[in-house]
């Protein structure tokens, strides 16, 4: 029975799972990173090297009877990361970690040149980090994201990366190419990579790979994706209008739409998926603001209390400080916490509302923008676990909602690695 690997580069660590034909996860395992270096403020740099060392760790751990049985492998890491290398593919540059921030008149130069649209204006987008190297007096054949030196090491050719890393890099996903605005940043072309599309084949896992992992056949190495993108996919969506909802620390919201939508002044932008596009954006709202008032066993308790087909009648807007992007753009917003009921149960109530009303109000932005409007949601992160504000999130949203299949980034790239994502 052949099994599919998907691996996982995290911030503080790696993950590796392995699915059926049928996305079933069969086997998982994880390998810890050390703590990004911070050495200057805004810096956070990893070496290339222990992030080799815990994939190896990670696949390792993994049962040798399934590893046999090992069919294809994606791999995703996290957005903006990046580095140079050599000819032979060895590090000539420090990892700029996704949220290395030292960039800003690297952002500062690209916000002159790039077009609106374009993903780069950021300090922590990769082009930004590459002019940063660059200005450093770092040199190299190759200007790689994390995911695409790792299945470099794997064993595909050198210099490939997919359409999802390589938009933070400038990479027009409309029209498959490198725009022509890149030459003015001064970045020599020859660093950049060759993209392909998301699920490409794009090689084969080295011989030596083979042997210690005892794979009795060819091992085909698959184009992945962001780590972010890789854990929405895990979630089982890949019909147009089916959505995913992280209900983590922020609210992350993402829709399979038939067209892309891009929306720079609301942070919304979208990746290429086949025919189709991964449209999405991000509230500051979320579960953060739930933790400055309440544990997992209060929240747990007072949701028990709340009956969430009824209105709180609070007109909350839950931020953690001043500002929101999306789904309104309005960097002095403040949080909307009061009054405060003398309940806390009361308040909870008026709490999980009034992110759900954000979510809501954030389907309504991607909608206006051209996406679809969602026809079921599937729920990652913690907040997915609690099926009272699941059942408000369902009386306002007014579409199915569903616990995501699965929700590791690790699983989402098993099933790009698998074919499970893009229908044939």
């Amino acid at each position: 029975m052949p099994v599919w690997l998907g691996i996982d580069l995290g911030t503080s660590g790696v993950r590796a799972c392995l699915i059926d034909r049928d996305g079933e996860v069969l086997a998982e395992s994880r390998t810890a990173l050390p703590p990004s270096a911070t050495p200057a403020p805004g810096a956070a740099e990893q070496r290339p090297e222990r992030w080799w060392q815990a994939v190896l760790d990670a696949v390792d751990g993994l049962p040798p009877a399934l590893l046999a049985e090992l069919a294809a492998i994606a791999v995703d890491g996290t957005s903006g990361t990046l580095l140079l290398c050599d000819r032979d593919g060895e590090p000539t540059s420090p990892a700029l970690m996704y949220n290395d921030r030292r960039a800003t008149a690297e952002a500062e130069r690209l916000a002159a040149i790039a077009p609106p649209q374009a993903v780069v204006q950021a300090p922590t987008s990769a082009l930004a980090h590459l002019l940063w190297l660059l200005g450093q007096g770092h040199r190299g054949a190759h200007a790689l994201h994390q995911a695409d030196w790792i299945a470099f090491r794997l064993g595909a050719p050198l210099g490939t990366s997919d359409e999802h890393n390589a938009l933070k890099l400038g990479y027009d996903p409309q029209a498959r190419r490198w725009p022509d605005w890149l030459g003015e940043t001064g970045v020599p072309t020859r660093l950049l990579p060759r993209v392909v599309p998301v699920g490409t084949p794009i090689g084969r896992l080295t011989p030596a790979l083979r042997d210690r992992w005892g794979c009795r056949r060819a091992v085909t190495l698959v184009a992945g994706t962001t780590d972010s993108n890789a854990a929405t996919l895990a979630s089982g969506i890949r019909e147009i209008g089916e959505a995913s909802t992280a209900l983590g620390s922020t609210l992350v919201l993402k829709i399979l739409s038939p067209r892309p939508v891009f929306a720079p002044e609301y942070g919304v932008y979208s990746h290429r998926l086949g025919d189709r596009w991964l449209a999405g954006g991000a509230s500051n709202a979320g579960g953060a603001v739930l933790r400055r008032f309440f544990d997992d066993a209060r929240l747990a308790e007072l949701s028990a209390r709340i009956d969430p087909g009824r209105d709180s009648g609070l007109d909350y807007y839950p931020l953690p400080a001043p500002g929101e992007r999306f789904p309104h753009n309005d960097p002095r917003l403040a949080p909307r916490l009061s009054p405060r009921p003398d309940d806390d149960a009361a308040f909870l109530h008026g709490l999980l509302e009034g992110i759900a009303r954000i979510e809501r109000e954030g389907y309504r932005r991607l909608h206006e923008l051209g996406a679809p409007w969602p026809t079921r949601v599937a729920s990652t992160g913690g907040g997915a676990r609690n099926p009272v504000w699941t059942a408000i999130r369902r009386r306002l949203l007014g579409v199915p909602m569903a616990a995501a299949a699965q929700a590791e980034a690790a699983c989402g790239s098993a099933r790009i690695a698998a074919g499970l994502v893009i229908p044939a």
